[in-house]
């Protein structure tokens, strides 16, 4: 999906500009997605979202630094890299090029989007998928639906409320969020745009009239993506995160999707990671957690790629540890 000109068009609605663009390498050939950016007046990044969708496996770095390259003519003037987060299941040759003469590829300081995801199969029957779940997994969706927690579409004029408990759920998490607009508008444009889109749904919670949660999932051809998840902290006994999950995972199959993707989950069961509550929520679903290469930078200016790197550092170093710290004496002190 976000390769698509869909995509595209709404990251444009968001202060991007979107180019499209086909690619041949050897007897392959496919369409990639680059967006780009105005850093200041002289310079611009380059952003290449879930791309590219074709994998050389052999050789990678040579491949990706080849593809910048060709592309960087083609790039707005000062563009200070290329910046590639590859859907790429791990293993194999490694996407990393020091080659002279060509822009040379090196991992990102952090990941764009998650390079660890649990993705389940439903193209199974229902009742096996609901069987190859933990079983705690599978107590807490009938128990959600015993407690009589129901699960219902909301529309455009839903989405306030549902933020309202998102920005309860980004202070409790400590997670950063998008402005309302962002969401609007992702809602709205998947209604509105003239060629192929996903159809995104907002999924709400309920119980006695409550909103309790809700889910922005994407259904885009084979694949369910859940993409954003709020929950209020109000009777969070009755479960109904997991009511939300096995709801979307059914309207998914209904659909004729194949898998459901629950879109971001650190790669190993660490107690100690800050999403280790988060890694236990979704491997209930499924076990099998799908390792990606993540964000990989290839570079035009090295110095200036170098100051933009160590920058880009400091400032994830603030809001993921300094900010979080200071929320979290300030909720003490509170307290």
């Amino acid at each position: 999906m976000l390769q698509s000109g869909f995509w595209g068009q709404f990251k444009q609605e968001q202060g991007w500009k979107a180019s499209a663009f086909s690619v041949t390498a050897g007897s392959a050939s496919f369409g990639l997605l680059v967006l780009t950016r105005k850093l200041v007046q002289l310079f611009s990044i380059a952003y290449v979202p879930f791309g590219p969708v074709f994998d050389p496996c052999g050789r990678r770095g040579e491949f990706l630094a080849s593809l910048a390259s060709a592309l960087r003519p083609r790039l707005p003037r000062g563009t200070l890299f290329l910046r590639f987060d590859l859907p790429w299941a791990k293993g194999g040759d490694v996407p990393l090029s020091r080659s002279r003469g060509i822009a040379r590829v090196r991992k990102s300081a952090s990941d764009m989007q998650p390079a660890s995801t649990v993705v389940i199969d439903i193209a199974r029957p229902l009742d096996d998928v609901l069987k190859s779940m933990k079983p705690k997994t599978r107590y807490n969706i009938r128990l959600a639906e015993k407690k009589g927690v129901t699960v219902a579409e909301g529309g455009l004029d839903e989405l306030v409320r549902w933020y309202s408990i998102y920005h309860e759920t980004a202070r409790r998490d400590r997670i950063g969020i998008h402005s309302l607009s962002y969401y609007q508008g992702l809602l709205q444009s998947s209604r509105e745009y003239p060629g192929a889109a996903p159809d995104v749904k907002l999924l709400l919670a309920w119980h006695e009239s409550e909103l309790l949660a809700g889910n922005i999932v994407a259904f885009w051809k084979s694949r369910a993506t859940y993409l954003y998840g709020a929950s209020s902290g109000v009777k969070r006994n009755l479960m109904p995160t997991y009511a939300l999950q096995w709801d979307a995972m059914r309207r998914a199959h209904a659909a004729g999707c194949l898998t459901y993707d629950l879109y971001g989950v650190p790669a190993r069961p660490d107690p100690g990671h800050p999403m280790f509550g988060l890694y236990q929520f979704k491997t209930g679903f499924s076990e099998k957690v799908i390792e990606r290469w993540g964000t990989w930078d290839a570079s035009f200016r090295p110095a200036l790629c170098t100051f933009y790197r160590a920058a880009e550092a400091a400032r994830m170093f603030y809001h993921r540890d300094v900010k979080k710290r200071l929320r979290a004496r300030t909720r003490a002190v509170d307290a």
